[in-house]
């Protein structure tokens, strides 16, 4: 029995999604949660092809027929509807009279279907709350290491201020009186950070074509925060824009890996870069660095993730057989100065606040520390040193347990670096991948 508007509009959902036919291969579904779509089912060169247009009432019973038409008079012509909806070109060898059929074919309906589905998802997007929980669910816990902090985020002060506003209502102000709020209790860089989720949760909106501007994008960070010297730990969000930044820059490839390392390796800057071969073994994974070389004149160990292998690798293919890890550009027998990696991050135009090299170390603490790592692994891996008895064990052991730890550290710092956006960060990134 063919449909008509009072059955289309009295069709309630069931248990169980199911369908009906108005003929011809058209036939609208009717979702578990009473959503109402329209399918057609036709043969093209002895095979049966399915497409859909779009929902009910959005798209008519007199629009979907219209659309029927359309669909059987291009599979006529041995051209697929499905294809053509997905973006598929018109095939080459298709007649004057098909491609031009094709082509009304695609102005008007596979554009006016995005068009009525993003208009209909706009409708229905809501308030702030309730797509800050579908980006969360969407984005932000499938693929970030702690999405625990950015849960706090909008729990705390992001649903309470502008929760019940709608998505597109949202402003500038907003943002400044959510970021003012936090500054008022003396946590500037937790503003930062507000700041920067909702630049995020923003940008997903404009992504989907749910709003048209990013009110959290027009609020500078330098405006929110200016850290001091030796008191910055980066957030996640900051930690992957400095490192796609470094890996995008024009600075040199051995530069790029060493401030990489200098993160997740957790050393010092002098450290690093007076680093020779003989000290690193590839095979055990280790770095031995000497007593000499040390802060607190003791031998340090640092157990070496799969990624700062592979990148030590590539570091010996560049240093031209120097002794040194990091040779000057001058002479093979010298390291680089203790000034370049500092020139290097000066040289970076990130949205990140002001921060020095050495605060990667503090960086790396605060994230393990809040993962519910042990305070004696991390303090060794920073080679801080611990008194007492506690400090015998601590000097002597937790190599397998810092292994472990700085693996998953180095694990974290990668999921940062591609946080929803490829970057190419080159040859290593394949070679540990394998390992």
């Amino acid at each position: 029995m063919a449909l008509s508007d009072t059955r289309l509009r009295t069709m309630k959902p069931e248990k169980r999604a199911y369908s009906r036919s108005d003929g011809g291969g058209l036939f609208i579904q009717v979702s578990k949660s009473g959503v109402k779509s329209w399918g057609l089912r036709y043969w093209l060169n002895g095979k049966q092809e399915r497409v859909g247009l779009g929902t009910y009432p959005s798209f008519s019973l007199a629009d979907a027929r219209a659309w029927r038409d359309d669909c059987k008079a291009l599979s006529a012509r041995g051209l697929s509807p499905m294809k053509l909806k997905r973006g598929d070109p018109v095939p080459q060898d298709a007649t004057p009279a098909a491609r031009e059929l094709a082509h009304a074919f695609i102005r008007n309906w596979c554009l006016k279907t995005h068009q009525r589905n993003a208009a209909q998802e706009r409708a229905a997007v809501g308030t702030l709350e309730a797509f800050a929980w579908r980006w969360y669910a969407e984005i932000v816990e499938p693929s970030n290491s702690n999405p625990r902090n950015i849960k706090r985020v909008l729990d705390k002060d992001v649903i309470p201020a502008i929760g019940n506003k709608l998505l597109a209502e949202v402003t500038l102000d907003d943002v400044l009186a959510i970021t003012d709020a936090i500054k008022a209790r003396g946590a500037d860089q937790m503003a930062l950070r507000t700041r920067n989720i909702l630049k995020r949760l923003f940008a997903y909106a404009i992504g989907r074509g749910l709003v048209t501007s990013n009110p959290a994008a027009a609020v500078e960070a330098k405006y929110i925060a200016t850290a001091k010297s030796r008191d910055v730990a980066l957030s996640q969000d900051e930690l992957g824009l400095l490192l796609r930044g470094i890996y995008q820059s024009s600075m040199k490839r051995s530069h790029k890996l060493a401030l990489h390392l200098l993160i997740l390796c957790m050393v010092r800057k002098g450290e690093l870069i007076g680093a020779r071969w003989d000290e690193i073994d590839l095979d055990r994974a280790e770095w031995s660095i000497p007593a000499e070389r040390m802060k607190k004149d003791k031998a340090h160990l640092v157990p070496l993730s799969r990624q700062a292998v592979a990148m030590f690798e590539e570091l010996k293919s560049l240093a031209g057989g120097s002794e040194w890890v990091f040779p000057s550009r001058n002479t093979l027998k010298k390291p680089i100065a203790s000034s370049t990696l500092n020139v290097a991050v000066r040289t970076l135009d990130l949205d990140v606040q002001d921060f020095v090299i050495h605060d990667f170390r503090r960086t790396a603490s605060t994230h393990l520390h809040e993962a519910g790592f042990n305070s004696d692994w991390i303090e060794k891996a920073l080679a801080h040193e611990t008194r007492g008895i506690r400090g015998v064990y601590n000097r002597a052991q937790y190599a397998e347990q810092r292994r472990e730890m700085l693996q998953w550290w180095a694990d974290f710092v990668d999921s940062q670096i591609e946080e929803g956006r490829k970057v190419i960060i080159g040859r290593f990134g394949k070679a540990y991948q394998a390992g």
